[in-house]
């Protein structure tokens, strides 16, 4: 028999994971929702069918999975409504919210629960994501097989050992879609400036992003040799590839990621504290 999952939240990761999971064929019967919205409430029972409620301990206690999918920010003050609920389902808890550890979480639940803290990143939204999952120790194999397969309805899952590699994933593809809009971006720039249109600068810079990814996830060399594969001695590309080289473009990356990850255990920090 599946789970019935209950989402607390009803923004995009939500929508995202649901959409996704109502495609690979996860029934409607077994997902219902809750936010304080109505306008959420309605947009969530008019494109998926499912039930919504406006009070979370009404969804929750008919739940074997709760996915926690509100802004970290608000997480614990929800986590405190609905402690007393989960406890009595002793349901697995999910969570979406970025930077809050299993253990704030675990303390404003009541304790000793089966928690799963996960980091996806933007393309989750069109079911191109990427999850770190890190489970505490209360979770059990098939809570851990039923938190990737939620998980896996909006892209690629990896589980880490340490919750602490968790704000290196954060670092890396929490915020990475970002840097390659940026790189992006300073590719179409200077398109432009060396007499390109606007729209021909976009189209090009986006079908070689995708080309350039989707080679990557097609063949069995790694990023490093394919780079070589295509620079070729005195060419053009070698030009451009000394130049980054030269101004430490692989020493600004990794400040740029550490940096991040930094900021990932601040945000823990100063989120993790009572209210």
């Amino acid at each position: 028999m599946q789970a019935t999952l209950c989402f607390i939240g009803g923004g995009n990761m939500a929508k995202s994971l649901i959409g996704g999971l109502i495609a690979s064929g996860y029934p409607q019967a077994k997902i219902i929702a809750s936010d304080p919205t109505e306008l959420q409430r309605h947009s969530l029972t008019q494109t998926f069918g499912i039930h919504c409620y406006a009070d979370n301990n009404e969804a929750v206690q008919l739940a074997d999975i709760v996915i926690l999918a509100v802004k970290p920010q608000v997480l614990q003050t929800v986590c405190k409504n609905i402690a007393a609920t989960v406890q009595q389902t002793e349901a697995l808890i999910v969570s979406v919210a970025a930077g809050i550890r299993t253990t704030d979480i675990d303390r404003w639940l009541g304790g000793d629960m089966a928690i799963v803290r996960t980091m996806p990143n933007t393309p989750s939204l069109i079911q191109s994501g990427a999850a770190g999952l890190f489970a505490n120790p209360k979770v059990s194999r098939a809570q851990r097989d039923e938190a990737e397969h939620i998980m896996r309805a909006a892209g690629l899952t990896i589980w880490v050992d340490e919750e602490t590699q968790l704000d290196a994933v954060t670092a890396l593809s929490g915020s990475g879609p970002a840097y390659y809009f940026l790189f992006m971006e300073a590719m179409e720039n200077a398109a432009q400036q060396m007499g390109l249109d606007a729209k021909t600068a976009h189209l090009l810079t986006m079908q070689t992003a995708l080309g350039a990814a989707k080679m990557v996830m097609e063949s069995s060399d790694d990023c490093q040799t394919l780079r070589k594969n295509v620079t070729s001695p005195n060419g053009t590309t070698e030009q451009a590839i000394k130049t980054f080289e030269q101004a430490g473009l692989q020493g600004i990356v990794a400040q740029a990621m550490q940096a991040a990850r930094n900021r990932a255990e601040e945000l823990a920090n100063e989120l993790g504290g009572e209210i």
